[in-house]
């Protein structure tokens, strides 16, 4: 196995990804599967593979992923993270063109938690003065 470049930690909402660059010619693993069977949508695969579009840096790093956490969706969100740190980290004059592009912001919307005695995190059950 080749030895890695950089690595960075993306998260969007309740999702984690490690993404990992290593020399190569631009395959994708996520979770030790392709990423067109891991990801179907077009439009999400386009939007994680944003930070390499956007440095022109496709082709040249084989990126290895374990997401967990959340859904497809989230899991995409924190790998583009992911792979804007790793970015940041093997060549830190990536960085402005990363933050001008919004990549390096983690999307911290998250499910608000059911407060006890009530039925969810904002429902309340119906006031009656008798």
């Amino acid at each position: 196995m080749a030895k890695e470049i950089s690595a960075g930690t993306g998260r969007r909402k309740t999702a984690v990804a490690r993404v990992r660059l290593v020399p190569g010619k631009g395959k994708w693993m996520v979770n030790d599967v392709a990423l067109d069977e891991y990801i179907h949508s077009e439009a999400l695969r386009v939007y994680l593979a944003q930070p390499l579009a956007l440095t022109g840096q496709e082709g040249k790093y084989d990126v290895l992923v374990s997401a967990k956490g959340g859904g497809i969706s989230g899991q995409s969100g924190a790998i583009r993270h992911g792979l804007s740190r790793a970015l940041i980290a093997s060549d830190a004059s990536l960085r402005d063109v990363l933050k001008k592009a919004g990549c390096l912001t983690r999307d911290s919307r998250m499910k608000e938690r059911k407060k006890p005695g009530q039925p969810g995190a904002r429902k309340r059950f119906q006031f009656s003065k008798r």
